[in-house]
């Protein structure tokens, strides 16, 4: 299992409250997307099922069969996680554990519910019952409701700039963060972006040194990758984000009302099931061309 990198600290306290037994039994971790919550959560579960061999619990957690943890995260040919998945996790909840220990129900993407969906799991998380431990991921505060997050207790992770450097590098065997063109290192990338980031770069044969966000834009335009790579189409709300932060915070070349415009219509594909290319071709004839 991979090591924890920046949130050991968080870690180690789960592991005191459970020793201790004050661990809460509905907890949220909230944060970026790509920054380790996942991955903290299985190094927590290893922990709570590890015996004698630590091997067999570790493979049964990454393999997802565990029969003592539940997991839920949204289907990628799915807009939404499902009513139909808490309803699977209901059925989980009142079954036998094995060995008589807690059993775990981890919902990832949790932004991703629906009301359908929320409310099935508010009604289920509200009753009582020690022995069943809910771990809650976050990775868009926006979309989560005040009601669902009043239920848990919420821990909030971030990274440090010099982690993101040590998972990058140590991803690739090399020194190449420091080479990440500054337009895609800042607030808004996580480690995962990054090197999803470098890797489509490699297979597009392109130079990551020396793109900036607009170049990568125009790439993006032009060949449609937003409609044949995956990464590509679940971050464009991300590059898009890049690119205002760059223009608004550093350049100054582009105006709030402009942001806002492009984050209404942006918004409203989503909802409404629009055409993508039709949004490109208008942001780089306002905001790409010269």
């Amino acid at each position: 299992m991979k090591t924890i990198i920046g949130h050991d600290v968080i870690y180690n306290y789960l592991k005191e409250l459970h020793i201790n037994n004050k661990l809460p039994n509905k907890i949220l971790l909230s944060g970026k997307k790509g920054i380790g919550k996942s991955l903290l959560v299985n190094h927590f579960l290893n922990f709570l099922y590890s015996d004698n061999n630590n091997n067999i619990s570790k493979n049964l957690i990454n393999n997802n069969s565990h029969p003592n943890v539940f997991k839920i995260f949204k289907h990628i040919d799915k807009k939404n996680i499902e009513v139909s998945q808490i309803r699977e996790m209901i059925k989980f909840q009142y079954q036998s554990s094995f060995d008589n220990k807690i059993k775990s129900i981890i919902i990832d993407d949790l932004e991703y519910l629906n009301i359908n969906s929320t409310n099935a799991l508010l009604k289920s998380i509200e009753e009582p019952n020690r022995n069943v431990l809910f771990i809650l991921i976050n990775n868009s505060e926006k979309n989560i409701t005040t009601t669902l997050k009043s239920r848990c207790i919420e821990f909030k992770l971030t990274l440090k700039y010099k982690d993101i450097e040590f998972i990058v590098n140590n991803y690739f065997d090399q020194e190449i963060y420091q080479y990440i063109s500054l337009d895609f290192r800042n607030y808004y990338t996580s480690p995962s972006f990054l090197i999803n980031l470098i890797d489509f770069f490699n297979n597009s044969s392109m130079d990551y040194k020396n793109f900036t966000i607009e170049d990568f834009l125009l790439y993006l335009i032009k060949n449609k990758s937003y409609l044949k790579n995956k990464f590509i189409n679940e971050n464009l709300n991300n590059f898009i984000e890049l690119f205002f932060y760059k223009n608004i915070n550093r350049s100054k070349k582009v105006s709030f009302k402009v942001k806002e415009y492009f984050y209404l219509k942006f918004s409203q594909l989503k909802k409404y099931n629009l055409d993508v290319e039709t949004f490109f071709l208008e942001f780089e004839d306002k905001l790409l061309s010269e």
